[in-house]
């Protein structure tokens, strides 16, 4: 949207930091384009291009990582460790179990023997201690040294010198000690335990019980991390891409393209409105705002082609994006469908209180995986277009009226079935409403709750498209507060390069 021509850059810039950085952010100052942030904390470095190192390289990596993790942790509440195992047919998975039984059959063998061999089961012994005491908190002194006293390898080997060990009692005490360490979730496997009799195929079963027990342990930490996690994640997510940025100056090249083409459509959409304008001068530099820029960035990962790669900063988003869209073209299909059905056979479904949900509950399984090449689209609008037919004439005939023609019913399969053209009209219509209503939730302040209206057309989807816009918005506006500095450096070289330059030259001089 094209600003004021008086207004300079000046008050453009100090717009332009206050809407892409965190409001919330009180420790981080205002800037403007023209001033030095270059001390400021909020104020991303820069680079200049150089070589790194394999080293280098690697710390990126491990940056990457972090920053990554620490942000799924933190946003995603239903993220945790799973115990997945190879597929039992895999070549992994038969590789492992074929070196799992060796191992175990060597140790029955060697228990066997006359007089047993120890060693091995000893150094089972001591692996098992070990995780034992990975679980204890700071301050467990008596379970300590209990765990020490009883698992105690030195005396185990002297027993074993005197073929005195006595492994069931040991086995015993470590379920035992298991028992009273282990979520309440764990407590059946520890029954099993305690009814297995054989000793191999009891140390096999505790080995497993125990890598479950370590899965929970993890899981316990990952939650109790969460809100501290969450507390500090903005601060943290822009420390730690700082420091990717710095080992790797180039970590934000695709980010500066994306916006950069944003710029360039909104260019394109000030171009065309004010050549339609009557008395608008084609002379004047045409001045857009950096907030609509940025939003008109984020509209289009709700489209975007995620065989491309994503722009680096919503690298840790890029999943949720990515379902967010697929859900979007489905309720989109849906809204389609509802608009022909209702412009063609309206009169017949005025009277069906939930149509709109018998049509929900028929398109969605039909559309499920819309999103895959292999999904024939065309031939699940056929398939909607077929039930919907038989859903009117069912209720039709309940009502002792009419069913619809053989005519009518060919019409509106057709017409639901060419929804997957190109530049289908009703498609394009649902299509620029959804952008409108995405458009007016970036517009509302973060802190707003209320819900903008659902444009005509869409009511059919309101209550899923209000979710997912919810959701959508929350990684929009959270992602501006974690890398709004960023975003208004790139901005400030784009838009306002003059400026930009001014402010090299001084920087240069002064150096």
């Amino acid at each position: 949207m094209p600003l004021n021509d008086e207004q300079n850059s000046d008050s453009d810039s100090s717009r332009l930091s206050e809407s892409t950085a965190s409001s919330s952010d009180s420790e981080y100052s205002r800037q403007s384009f023209n001033s030095d942030s270059s001390s400021k904390p909020s104020s991303p470095a820069s680079s200049p291009p150089k070589v790194i190192t394999f080293d280098e390289l690697m710390a990126a990596t491990r940056n990457l990582s972090n920053w990554t993790l620490a942000h799924e942790i933190a946003v995603n509440a239903n993220f945790c460790i799973k115990h997945e195992d190879y597929p039992q047919n895999s070549f992994a998975g038969t590789v492992k179990q074929i070196v799992h039984k060796a191992f175990w059959d060597h140790l029955e063998s060697e228990l066997n023997e006359d007089p047993p061999e120890y060693e091995h089961a000893i150094k089972l012994f001591e692996e098992i201690k070990e995780i034992l005491l990975s679980f204890l908190t700071p301050g467990a002194n008596r379970i300590h040294n209990q765990i020490c006293e009883v698992l105690d390898t030195d005396l185990i080997r002297q027993q074993a010198e005197h073929n005195a060990v006595d492994i069931p009692g040991l086995a015993n005490y470590i379920i035992n000690t298991m028992g009273k360490l282990c979520a309440p979730i764990r407590d059946n496997d520890i029954k099993q335990l305690k009814a297995t009799d054989n000793i191999v195929e009891l140390l096999r079963q505790i080995f497993r019980v125990l890598d479950l027990m370590k899965m929970d342990m993890a899981n316990y930490t990952i939650k109790s991390l969460r809100p501290y996690l969450w507390h500090n994640l903005v601060d943290y997510e822009r420390t730690k891409f700082q420091e990717i940025l710095e080992e790797t100056p180039s970590a934000l090249n695709l980010t500066t393209e994306w916006i950069k083409e944003s710029i360039e459509d909104e260019l394109s959409s000030v171009s065309d409105e004010s050549s339609s304008s009557p008395g608008a001068n084609s002379n004047s530099k045409p001045i857009i705002s950096p907030t609509l820029v940025l939003n008109n960035g984020y509209l289009k990962l709700l489209q975007w082609d995620y065989c491309k790669t994503i722009p680096e900063t919503l690298i840790t988003d890029e999943v949720r994006l990515q379902e967010l869209r697929e859900k979007l073209n489905q309720l989109k299909v849906i809204a389609c469908v509802s608009l022909i059905t209702n412009n063609m056979v309206g009169a017949a479904i005025v009277d069906v209180p939930d149509f709109a949900d018998q049509l929900k509950r028929i398109s969605l399984p039909l559309l499920e995986g819309m999103n895959k090449k292999s999904f024939d689209l065309k031939e699940a609008l056929n398939a909607i277009g077929i039930q919907i037919c038989s859903t009117v004439n069912k209720s039709l005939s309940e009502r002792g009226l009419p069913t619809l023609s053989e005519e009518m019913q060919s019409n509106l399969i057709g017409q639901i079935s060419h929804i997957v053209e190109k530049n289908n009209p009703v498609c394009s219509l649902i299509d620029k409403r959804i952008q409108l209503f995405m458009r007016s939730l970036l517009a509302l302040p973060s802190l707003q709750k209320c819900m903008p209206t659902v444009p005509g057309g869409l009511s059919v989807i309101q209550t899923e498209i209000e979710l997912l816009g919810s959701q959508y918005a929350s990684i929009v506006n959270f992602n501006k507060k974690v890398y709004g500095p960023f975003y208004a450096n790139i901005l400030r070289k784009l838009l306002f390069p003059e400026a930009a330059m001014e402010k090299t030259e001084a920087e240069t001089s002064s150096s």
